[in-house]
């Protein structure tokens, strides 16, 4: 960039590289480039001429178009200008968009190197996450600053996910991996349950606790798909779902009951009755579209539950003319095996009589006390009996027309003849419902207690400053952190104070005493410097334990949060000097609790070593070009710092001493000088030496380690330690 480096021919190289990324990102040029050697901008000149000097908003500038650069957001690639978000776009559509469906937005701008860098995967992954049912946006820093300013974005390129409303930044190596894994993290845990033959029937049973239509999968990976929990954070407001791994042991039974081919993806539906599926699709590719509507067909019970406002007006809409009538007939009943009878005939009848223009539904009169006076009047002859009510709704203030059966519903014959009888004419006579009253808003039966819902909200509140600790915009918390570290400067000077006036009264003690004290002192203090400098601690100052497969989850992947395990690499050659050298090295560090040493033989664990280091490459998903020499690459004298619990590492790599010409000496060559000592060379050799030296500014490099100040490589899991 000529801004960044003062080489003369810096801003050539820029142009040159400019407008060969245009040309290539362009198909029409690239074919032109390839048949004539000319992208044929010249042919688009005068298109472009009168529009040179058109941004004058900021300041005078050329358009850079003039310069064939592509930054520009005319030049912008035709893939992401479908994505591109607006202050009030984001406000009004996106954010209560988000409730139903998890968002990846990526905020970029021109002169943004970085941003074209990330482009390919970014391109892949948006692809992809799309067709799974997950939003896409993208904001362009330069244009829509109140928007970045809003989200806490001041960098380029940043991605953020936003799902329910709030916002959590990516904070990984941009690969197609991490951002899979960044967007199932955004999704709640218990989306979709596990199903197994011990706990299908007492899932299945839950529809009439939970209202809802209960939904399995049946499918042979045995981690739930992404696209099944994307379906289910999209429709957990009406539906339950569970996840059958049919090639799990402890499935079978439920395989066999509901014949279920193994081979081909099964999704079933079920309603009231759990001995039988209400739909049932099969597909061997199951896509986004094909799933949508299958459950929005389904979305609601046979005989749904009346529990708030929101699904009364679904269920029963107003209507909007003659030919879009949709009548509800109403089970007004309780709670009960009293009440058992007559449900089960009206479930029996709904069954029978499903249309588009009717809905059948029930509702509890304990429940909603104001809903079931308003149609029966208080009516005595329906006092502890079930009644069924045919309604219209006529506007969205709760003014309906009705009309109620004379007789209280039983579930016998006659009721049913009565009752179809009334519907065959309603279709002709749409005054039957002769009766008109106003509804008030149905209480909200399923609502959490009050508490409960502080409670969550708290949570929340606090999970998020949490989180904003760490990774917001420092600048917005800038005054917060002010006025902390004043009040704890203030705190700890009165402190300080305090203890230096109580010791005022030691200025009196005699002199001799005084002396006797320092004299002790500083012998104390020479002693200690001598045994930590030239004396090897023993085991009691430092524990190295070796790090193996039968100590690897608790050393490691179950390591408690706050907690690092530092780890020597070291082959079996170098295993004595380096745990020596290493020992030293870190021993003013044992006195953190935090903090625990181990070492890994090279000669075992080399494959997941390596596996390791790829993720301290460069972010870009540049594939790993291993060179002829991949099997002797010495990695004795590495250290990492590993977080189990957050899966990051900080590395550590040998230095390279100036009396080895500035460069690592090689694995011939420590195994050559380690020989020589076998022969009875002394631990001063020159080899020896050039192994110790490994370890040299290892203390340093562990101060900006307690400091927090290293670089952080983050990988997805923690592999195997075969």
């Amino acid at each position: 960039h000529p801004d960044k480096n003062k080489d003369p021919g810096a801003e050539d190289k820029f142009i040159q590289i400019s407008k060969a990324y245009e040309i290539l990102s362009n198909e029409e040029k690239r074919a032109n480039f390839d048949r004539y050697g000319d992208a044929g901008e010249s042919q688009g000149y005068s298109q472009h001429q009168h529009r040179q000097f058109h941004h004058f908003h900021e300041g005078f500038y050329f358009d850079e178009s003039f310069f064939h650069f592509p930054f520009n957001s005319e030049r912008h690639d035709t893939s992401d200008e479908k994505y591109l978000l607006h202050f009030s776009h984001y406000v009004n559509e996106i954010v209560p968009d988000s409730f139903k469906k998890p968002y990846l937005i990526k905020i970029t701008s021109d002169w943004c190197f970085s941003c074209i860098h990330i482009e390919p995967v970014w391109k892949e992954v948006a692809q992809e996450l799309e067709a799974l049912g997950v939003g896409i946006g993208v904001i362009h820093a330069g244009y829509e600053r109140r928007l970045t300013h809003h989200l806490g974005a001041h960098s380029t390129p940043s991605l953020l996910g936003l799902i329910n409303g709030k916002i959590t930044f990516f904070h990984n190596a941009v690969i197609r991996e991490n951002l899979r894994q960044f967007v199932e993290n955004l999704l709640p845990g218990n989306l979709v349950e596990k199903i197994t033959d011990k706990n299908y029937v007492r899932f299945l049973s839950n529809w009439k606790k939970e209202n809802k239509p209960h939904v399995l999968l049946f499918d042979h990976m045995p981690v739930v798909p992404l696209l099944y929990k994307l379906t289910a954070f999209a429709y957990r407001d009406y539906l339950s779902f569970g996840y059958v791994y049919v090639g799990l042991r402890g499935a079978e039974e439920l395989s066999s009951q509901y014949n279920i081919n193994v081979y081909t993806p099964t999704m079933m539906i079920f309603k009231e009755h759990i001995d039988r599926p209400a739909d049932v699709v099969q597909a061997r590719d199951m896509k986004k579209q094909l799933i949508d509507d299958f459950l929005s067909q389904n979305k609601f019970l046979m005989v749904a539950r009346l529990t708030n406002q929101r699904l009364f007006q679904e269920l029963c809409p107003v209507k909007k003319s003659h030919r879009q009538r949709k009548h509800c007939v109403v089970l007004l009943t309780g709670e009960g095996e009293k009440f058992t009878e007559a449900y089960e005939a009206f479930l029996t009848f709904a069954v029978a009589n499903t249309k588009d223009t009717l809905k059948f539904v029930h509702i509890y009169n304990d429940r909603q006390p104001e809903f079931a006076d308003a149609l029966l009047m208080d009516d005595e002859k329906y006092r502890g009996k079930s009644a069924v009510v045919i309604l219209e709704r006529r506007n969205n203030a709760g003014k309906i027309s009705y009309k109620t059966l004379e007789e209280a519903w039983q579930g016998s014959k006659e009721d049913n003849f009565i009752l179809l009888d009334l519907l065959d004419q309603l279709r002709t006579d749409p005054g039957l419902l002769s009766s008109e009253t106003v509804l008030a808003d149905l209480n909200d039966e399923l609502a959490p207690m009050f508490l409960i819902r502080w409670l969550y909200s708290a949570l929340e509140y606090i999970l998020d400053c949490w989180d904003s600790l760490f990774h917001s915009n420092w600048r917005e918390m800038m005054p917060l952190l002010s006025l902390l570290f004043s009040a704890l400067f203030i705190l700890f000077g009165t402190v300080i104070v305090q203890a230096f006036s109580d010791s005022s009264d030691a200025r009196d003690s005699p002199a001799s005493e005084k002396e006797e004290t320092a004299a002790k002192t500083e012998k104390n203090d020479t002693s200690f410097s001598k045994e930590s400098n030239s004396r090897i601690p023993k085991k009691g100052f430092v524990e190295v334990t070796e790090l193996t497969d039968i100590n690897y989850n608790s050393n490691l992947v179950r390591l408690r949060p706050g907690h690092m395990n530092v780890v020597l690499i070291l082959s079996n050659s170098t295993k004595t000097l380096l745990l020596q050298k290493f020992a030293l090295e870190v021993y003013t560090f044992t006195g953190s609790s935090s903090l625990h040493f181990s070492f890994l033989s090279l000669d075992k664990h080399r494959e997941w070593l390596e596996y390791l280091l790829e993720f301290a490459q460069d972010a870009a998903p540049i594939p790993n070009q291993y060179d002829k020499h991949f099997l002797e690459r010495d990695y004795t004298g590495y250290v990492l710092a590993l977080n189990g619990h957050k899966k990051y590492f900080c590395l550590f790599k040998p230095h390279r001493s100036g009396d080895e010409g500035g460069t690592l000496a090689s694995g011939e060559d420590y195994d050559s000088s380690l020989h020589m000592e076998a022969r009875g060379k002394s631990s001063c050799s020159p080899g020896s030496r050039s192994i110790k030296n490994k370890l040299h500014k290892l203390s340093f490099w562990m101060e900006r380690l307690l400091e927090g100040s290293l670089q952080r490589f983050y990988i997805p899991s923690w592999p195997a330690l075969d």
